[in-house]
């Protein structure tokens, strides 16, 4: 039996406390994944472009496949303890700690692979947290405002990156020499970027920790904490079964958006190397791409989220679907960076709202004793296709014999994922959001 621990502060503040962590987060997925560090350690400390290109790619597969294999398990320990404000800290803690250990990274061969662990650490560490996060969420909110609440994080998320991201151009990447002498010499520039960034998510994931709700469980378990772990999986694989003849439409949910979100996750990992390399970027250029990528993505999660709470989720992911899959074409056919700027501003401005419906509607169909497990869950079927994105996209650079080709890639990835989520019925199991109002 479960029962609400007390909480501090108001729902309002709790939940601004909560948004403030994805506001952190994006220290992490902005500046060292996309647009600063993992570009400096694939150019400027790999002996190579090409060599450093592959190992980030086989060191963020490895990554992918624990996530993989652990998130579930995971989510489920969280749940059973009620603990998912505690495991939030502690993986928390543990990205900021390999975020950190970045400034280590000089621009030399010697560091990549160390550089290359760190990465890897702090995603799968990272995806754990989002796991926690997430089951939160549904804690905090009610029916009528989950679909404002995903969207005003996931807001908070792409806003946070744009601050940061100009902030550091001004200060250390583009003056000769930046904040604390970062200067070129042994990488100091990103090296200063990746504490700084570090300092950045600490102060903005601890407000969320002293507000958010605790789920108490009157009888905690008692067995090995290994033992435990692994039978968590023997009833994973009963819920899954379940989950087939009980809720088929909550497994058919999550393999659709596996393949859309991965197809979401590649416009953003791919949009810097199109920039730079079909239309002449610089790299002062790329950054202010990314700052006006999210402050377009965090408009339209904002504002999508008035729609979800209105009209549902569905109908703002098969909308942004179709907006991104027809706003996406003009790429293919052109090479003027006044057409590919308007183009990333509209995906972009689209991936928001597809990302924070699809949370908020996972989040209707949970009940709150399944919230860790649901996504972790929906953490793994994500990485299960994670290879979908970027082999589509080298698969049609080969086959048409030129890089903006490798769009028509991801949007068939997006278009099979939007073919996969219209039949999906937001089915509302017993004990969830949408089952207590009646939807």
């Amino acid at each position: 039996m479960e029962t609400q621990a007390s909480t501090r502060g108001s729902p309002r503040f709790r939940i601004l406390s909560w948004a403030l962590w994805d506001w952190g987060s994006a220290s992490f997925n902005a500046v060292i994944i996309t647009f600063v560090f993992a570009p400096y350690l694939t150019k400027s400390v790999a002996a190579t472009e090409e060599a450093g290109s592959s190992a980030l790619g086989w060191s963020t597969a490895a990554a992918g496949l624990i996530i993989a294999l652990v998130a579930p398990a995971a989510g489920t320990r969280a749940d059973a303890g009620g603990r998912h404000k505690l495991w939030l800290g502690v993986h928390t803690g543990i990205v900021i700690l390999t975020m950190f250990g970045l400034f280590f990274v000089r621009d030399s061969p010697d560091y990549l692979w160390l550089g290359l662990l760190l990465i890897a650490m702090g995603s799968v560490f990272f995806e754990f947290a989002e796991v926690s996060y997430n089951g939160i969420m549904v804690r905090i909110t009610q029916p009528d405002n989950v679909g404002k609440v995903s969207g005003f994080g996931w807001g908070m998320g792409y806003a946070g990156g744009l601050v940061l991201l100009v902030i550091l151009l001004v200060l250390v990447i583009q003056p000769e020499v930046g904040l604390f002498g970062a200067g070129d010499e042994d990488g100091l520039r990103f090296r200063v970027v990746a504490a700084l960034s570090a300092v950045w998510f600490a102060i903005f994931a601890l407000p969320v920790m002293f507000t958010a709700p605790s789920a108490k469980v009157a009888s905690p378990s008692s067995r090995h904490p290994i033992k435990a772990f692994i039978a968590d999986y023997g009833a994973l694989v009963r819920r899954l079964v379940r989950m087939w003849k009980e809720e088929h439409q909550t497994l058919r949910f999550f393999i659709a958006s596996a393949v859309f979100r991965d197809g979401l996750a590649a416009i953003f990992a791919f949009a810097g190397v199109l920039a730079a390399g079909s239309y002449g970027f610089s790299p002062s250029e790329i950054i202010i791409l990314g700052v006006a990528a999210n402050v377009a993505a965090g408009t339209g999660a904002m504002i999508a989220g008035y729609f979800d709470d209105r009209l549902g989720p569905k109908p703002v992911i098969i909308t942004g679907l179709i907006i991104i899959l027809v706003g996406g074409l003009p790429i293919l056919f052109s090479d003027t960076a006044a057409v590919f700027w308007v183009c990333a501003l509209v995906l972009s401005f689209c991936v928001g709202p597809v990302q924070a419906s699809s949370r908020s509607f996972l989040a209707r169909i949970t009940p709150p004793e399944r919230a860790g497990e649901n996504f972790g869950l929906y953490a793994t079927t994500g990485r299960a296709v994670s290879f979908l994105g970027p082999a589509m996209f080298a698969v049609s650079i080969s086959i048409f014999g030129f890089q903006r080709a490798g769009t028509l890639g991801i949007l068939l990835v997006l278009f099979i994922g939007l073919l996969l989520i219209i039949p999906v019925r937001p089915d509302a199991p017993r004990r969830s959001m949408q089952a207590q109002v009646g939807v």
